[in-house]
């Protein structure tokens, strides 16, 4: 599957696991969704162009790469 420029893979459960599976790159993603869900204007589909809806992502996630940098500064 394509979206945007990327390619997104699924990962399949195994077909003989019984109980919980641990997915690789699961957690990545999830953790990605719950960065994003923080600004909460990305929590409910407000925006009526997926242009805006795409933009405040970016902003949500510039502002994440920004608190972590200032962070990193910080401790230097």
């Amino acid at each position: 599957m394509q979206f945007f420029d990327w390619i997104f893979q699924p990962a399949l459960r195994p077909v003989n696991a019984k109980g919980f599976v641990v997915q690789p790159k699961r957690w990545i993603v999830e953790r990605t969704f719950a960065w994003i869900g923080r600004y909460r204007r990305n929590v409910k589909d407000y925006e009526r162009n997926p242009e805006s809806s795409k933009a405040m992502i970016h902003i949500a996630m510039i502002t994440r790469m920004l608190k972590l940098l200032e962070k990193y500064e910080l401790a230097r």
